[in-house]
């Protein structure tokens, strides 16, 4: 029998993206929420992170509206001297747990941890087998629907043969003896990551072999910063690099010289266009390796060798094989956010992060739930750099629908969520008068150029 809980909302998820959510609508609407998850706190994949990842982006940009992430300050020392500080895994686990602290303190939110969604609105214990229900009349949000795929919850996507080491990249941190040969095996984020971790550890960078199916696009870290200025400058780069693009491709070419984009090997155009961000002392780490293998994804690994779509590879026979080859961000298909059986948190505007703390203030804020999907239309995260111009122009569209809501705007403009506000302090300041005059001046020709290069028109 299940005991019932009164509640006027059930969030599956207590990940990045349904504390945002909870956070902005408990701020904004007298409610009851009901916050469940499989984990024992809030913070989603951040609980089961590797131990050295950090942020790939500001502080500022991430976290809930009401309570920033960090200080707000730049960097006084480091290779990132200057740039806007980035949260290590701890810290934002310490954060979501002080987050969920004040939401459960408010009386406003009941938070179930350990806890199975079933379907509807039901749920059990995964340590007592109890079961619990809210009333029919509880609205449930899907706050999952993208959570990402990490190393430590992701089985290696490829054989591994009897005598091959393999281990997830969480791993490294607690090697019981050093191996003869570290494999990276992954082309985004995560294995950069690893790399940079352990060339600033001493491992010799020939004593690293890179297994990357796909070469990545990474935005340069020092253009995305929560300054509206450098924010300004860089959409002005990417529309006028548009403008004077033949093809995706040649896009990115042009965001390179602009200095908006970063790739490994100058010599390879990626086919991956993820964009993380990625700092210049970060790719000079990652250029020290020349042991790189392009042999499309792998298929198993043996002792002393691995076997690739594309070919084969010679490994030490002791190496390491380090998993770093879960796919991170999930590519779902769109639903409308307001559903007739869930709200499902999506990107919205200019992420998932924004676009869940979006949701929330929408559902406080307004009663129609067509007018509130007009406002928060749904955009895919890209792959390719053929997906990357149509999901710009889709978080652009979605920004120009906020604009017209006055309430909306002031809103998103408050929040350091929002990677295009410009603070009320700012919009007189001449550097950003400049900087929307520029701006402004290529984004009708440039967004009809993305529009082509990403197959819209």
């Amino acid at each position: 029998m299940s005991i019932l809980v009164q509640a006027d909302y059930l969030v599956v998820g207590a990940g990045a993206a349904g504390m945002a959510f909870v956070d902005s609508l408990i701020h904004n609407a007298d409610v009851h929420v009901v916050l469940l998850d499989r984990r024992h706190s809030a913070g989603g994949h951040w609980l089961d992170a590797y131990p050295f990842v950090r942020l790939h982006q500001a502080s500022q940009f991430y976290g809930v509206v009401s309570t920033p992430l960090g200080t707000g300050e730049r960097q006084a020392v480091g290779p990132e001297a200057g740039m806007y500080q980035r949260a290590s895994a701890p810290e934002i686990v310490a954060y979501y747990a002080r987050v969920l602290e004040g939401m459960v303190t408010s009386g406003k939110v009941t938070f179930h941890t350990n806890s199975e969604y079933l379907g509807g609105q039901r749920w059990i214990s995964r340590l007592s087998g109890q079961h619990f229900a809210v009333p029919d009349s509880c609205r449930v949000v899907n706050a999952h629907y993208l959570a990402p795929d990490i190393p430590a919850q992701t089985p290696a996507p490829f054989g591994v043969a009897d005598g091959v080491h393999v281990i997830p990249v969480n791993d490294l941190v607690r090697l019981p003896e050093i191996p003869g040969q570290f494999v990276i095996v992954g082309s985004g984020k995560t294995a950069t990551d690893a790399i940079v971790w352990l060339l600033d550890n001493g491992v010799d960078p020939d004593a690293v072999c890179w297994l990357r199916p796909r070469d990545p696009w990474m935005f340069n870290r020092a253009v995305v910063q929560p300054d509206p200025v450098i924010n300004l400058g860089m959409v002005a780069d990417i529309l006028e690099a548009a403008c004077e693009a033949t093809s995706p491709d040649d896009l990115f070419l042009h965001m390179e010289t602009a200095g908006v984009m970063l790739r490994v090997d100058p010599r390879v155009t990626p086919s991956m266009a993820k964009t993380p961000t990625l700092a210049h002392w970060e790719l000079d780490r990652l250029r020290a390796i020349e042991n790189n293998v392009r042999l499309g994804h792998v298929r198993h690994v043996e002792p002393g060798r691995v076997v690739c779509v594309g070919g084969e590879a010679v490994i030490d026979r002791d190496a390491l094989v380090v998993h770093c080859a879960a796919s991170g961000l999930r590519y779902e298909p769109l639903v409308p956010v307001w559903g007739s059986e869930a709200i499902t948190l999506q990107c919205v505007a200019t992420g998932p992060i924004f676009g869940a703390a979006l949701a929330g203030y929408v559902e406080a804020t307004r009663e129609d739930d067509a007018e509130k999907n007009r406002l928060c239309p749904p955009h895919s995260l890209p792959n390719t750099p053929a997906d990357w111009p149509r999901a710009i122009v889709q978080g652009a569209q979605g920004s120009q629908a906020l604009a017209m809501e006055p309430d909306v705007k002031r809103w998103s403009h408050a929040t350091s969520l929002y990677r295009s506000r410009i603070p009320a302090e700012r919009a007189s300041d001449p550097d950003v008068v400049d900087a929307v005059a520029r701006a402004e001046a290529v984004t009708e020709t440039g967004m009809s150029r993305l529009a082509e290069l990403g197959g819209m028109q």
